[in-house]
């Protein structure tokens, strides 16, 4: 599935229900050169109910304190019609469309919309019916475990498994719920031992505030990186704050990419670039002092100095004690 670390630009809600912010979005996202730009495909009533209160952080991000978690989720749906217009907007500029779907419907709706891979939230680590929805589709599938723990991985993991996804098709990502997520909390270590309990691919889906901890898990081997992102983080709304804005995007993409360059094959040996500095970085053995014809060579009339175009100093025991077939002046090449 993967080949190179694949980079989701995470719009999610940020386009507070207007569907020409979401453009801009899209925009900026492109612009940034990542793989995805990715919203949320919903319907609020099927997924809160009336009376669920909404969490710490959205209270903290939002004007309305009292407001229910609905209410708030209502004024950040996308319609049908605004998908396709924003799927058709995407193919405008080069960039892949993707969205989160958190029922059921949702998900069958993507699927109709032929979307190509399917994301599954943290919240829905723990939706038997949901999983098992996103199997029987067959299709590539990033699965989040914010705030979940090794063996309910591994139940979600099984039944997306047992109802029809293969395990390669399956990318499990690292994450932390809380918007911001503190340094301390990051614990970028899980992902390996998700890596190495499962032997699937894995990722990280950052919520910190910077761009160095996704940095530092491509480093680390993940190959899907997810990241929030905005037009502005002074926006109202739930997400904003612990998003990035357009040239902090850019940045973090730039740097992925420069790291993936870097990885290389592995066999350590002079690349291209360095090869021109070999002899004037390296050492020779040389005349100390003027030196005849016959005469023995030394510790005392020998040194080791620049360039390395000559007699390599690991030669220095079998050149001791021989006799010098011509004269050298101080500094000669022996």
């Amino acid at each position: 599935m993967i080949n190179k670390v694949l980079i989701i630009a995470e719009a999610g809600v940020n386009h507070n229900g207007d569907i020409n912010i979401a453009k801009q979005l899209i925009d900026a996202a492109a612009k940034a050169g990542v793989d995805y730009v990715k919203f949320q495909t919903f319907n609020s009533k099927k997924l809160v109910s009336k009376n669920a209160q909404k969490a710490s952080y959205q209270k903290a991000n939002t004007s309305n304190k009292t407001e229910s978690q609905l209410s708030m989720l209502q004024k950040l749906e996308l319609s049908k019609d605004e998908h396709y217009e924003l799927i058709s907007y995407c193919k405008t500029k080069n960039i892949k469309f993707l969205s989160t779907g958190f029922d059921i419907d949702s998900i069958e709706f993507l699927n109709d919309l032929n979307i190509d891979l399917f994301k599954v939230p943290s919240g829905e680590i723990t939706n038997l019916p949901y999983l098992r929805k996103i199997g029987e589709l067959k299709k590539p599938v990033i699965i989040s475990t914010g705030m979940a723990e090794m063996k309910e991985i591994e139940d979600a993991l099984n039944v997306v498994l047992k109802s029809g996804s293969h395990l390669s098709d399956v990318t499990i990502l690292h994450c932390n719920t809380d918007y911001p997520t503190p340094m301390i909390d990051v614990n970028l270590r899980a992902m390996l031992s998700i890596k190495e309990q499962f032997e699937v691919n894995v990722g990280y889906s950052d919520h910190t505030l910077g761009i160095e901890i996704p940095i530092a898990a491509v480093a680390l081997g993940a190959k899907v990186i997810e990241k929030h992102f905005t037009l502005d983080k002074t926006m109202e709304g739930p997400d904003h704050i612990a998003s990035l804005e357009p040239n902090e995007l850019k940045a973090m993409v730039d740097a992925i990419r420069n790291i993936e360059r870097a990885f290389g094959d592995g066999i350590k040996k002079p690349s291209v670039s360095e090869m021109k500095n070999k002899t004037v970085a390296r050492k020779s053995i040389v005349a100390n002092k003027p030196i005849k014809k016959g005469e023995l060579f030394t510790k005392d009339n020998l040194t080791i100095k620049r360039p390395g175009n000559g007699l390599s100093p690991m030669l220095w025991d079998k050149v001791i004690g021989t006799k010098a077939s011509v004269d050298y002046q101080e500094d000669d090449l022996i």
